[in-house]
């Protein structure tokens, strides 16, 4: 046990804890921090209203999405051996949101098991991306231009959807967009199974994405068969992502950029390497949901938007750094 790593891990972890109290004093009303408790505790309150009902459970589901798309992000980063990977790229993120559009737009009796329709969505694409990719096993390149071809066909089909439900469109372009704007304790129990589910396993097979840093031949060398271990990791990568996005809509770069910076603080061993990630996607996500809903008065911009800004300039410096 690394105590240098795991003090890195429980201090991010008391930051985040710190944020997610003090950004729920932050918005269109500020609220004092010493009133905080106090209002959880007289349910009459205004306070109360506005911290538990509206801005704690938009936090909370802030930090488990940004924990769910950083984790996501690490393990296709070691399924694909590519710092440049992410469920954007590999196109699991359009499958996702295609089953999402065509429930809400063309079947939205559906809506009640949206995030499993979702899910598969995303699920389907993986299996699409992985069967194109398969030749004598499973290569980390054939799969991501596997998953760049996936992803342009796959978008094609979320306009057409678009444009042949135009006058429904509105009501989506939020979640289009990637958005947390009024979501609730609802929001957050919908998925939260779920993700638990998912970072545990995440955790659990960690050994296996270090596994994979070594290579093809090493790794079959030693009894292990490297295409099962990459389908198992790329499986719950795909959960991570899809759940997320039956909920919030498309939120890019987070999956890109939160592995590489975590990397540079706490290593590559994914033993610490996810649990800190989880965390730093909490802090990042929650804070550029609280940017996103108090940069503009009045006017509440989408998070997926606010993280594009962030996450395309540091995009180009990996490609530049990683050319």
């Amino acid at each position: 046990m690394n105590k240098n790593k795991l003090l890195k891990i429980i201090i991010s972890g008391c930051i985040l804890i710190f944020l997610t109290i003090f950004l729920s004093t932050i918005g269109s009303v500020n609220i004092p921090v010493n009133e905080i408790f106090s209002s959880l505790i007289d349910r009459s309150s205004t306070s109360f209203s506005i911290i538990y009902l509206i801005r704690l459970p938009r936090n909370i589901l802030a930090i488990i999405v940004g924990m769910s798309l950083s984790v996501s992000g690490v393990l296709l980063q070691a399924v694909m051996k590519n710092p440049l990977s992410d469920p954007g790229i590999t196109g699991v993120s359009s499958g996702a949101t295609l089953m999402g559009l065509i429930v809400m737009l063309a079947l939205p009796s559906l809506t009640p098991i949206l995030n499993i329709l979702v899910f598969l969505g995303g699920f389907i694409t993986c299996i699409i991306v992985y069967t194109i990719s398969w030749k004598n096993g499973i290569s980390p390149i054939r799969v991501i231009l596997a998953g760049i071809c996936v992803n342009s066909i796959l978008g094609a089909a979320i306009s057409l959807l678009s444009i042949i439900f135009s006058d429904k469109i509105q009501s989506v372009l939020l979640w289009l967009n990637g958005s947390l704007a009024g979501k609730s304790w609802s929001s957050v129990q919908s998925i939260f199974v779920y993700i638990i589910i998912g970072l545990i396993l995440a955790i659990c097979f960690s050994p296996m994405a270090n596994i994979l840093s070594l290579s093809d031949e090493t790794v079959s060398s030693l009894g292990f068969n490297i295409n099962i271990i990459r389908l198992i990791l790329s499986s719950i990568a795909v959960l991570l992502a899809s759940i997320t996005t039956s909920v919030v809509g498309i939120i890019g770069f987070i999956g890109l950029v939160v592995p590489h910076i975590s990397r540079l603080i706490i290593g590559s061993d994914h033993k610490y390497l996810i649990p800190f990630s989880m965390i730093l996607g909490g802090i990042l996500l929650l804070g550029t949901d609280t940017i996103s809903r108090t940069i503009i008065q009045n006017i509440e911009l989408p998070v997926g938007i606010i993280m594009s800004i962030i996450g395309g300039p540091f995009f180009i410096y990996l490609l530049r750094k990683k050319s």
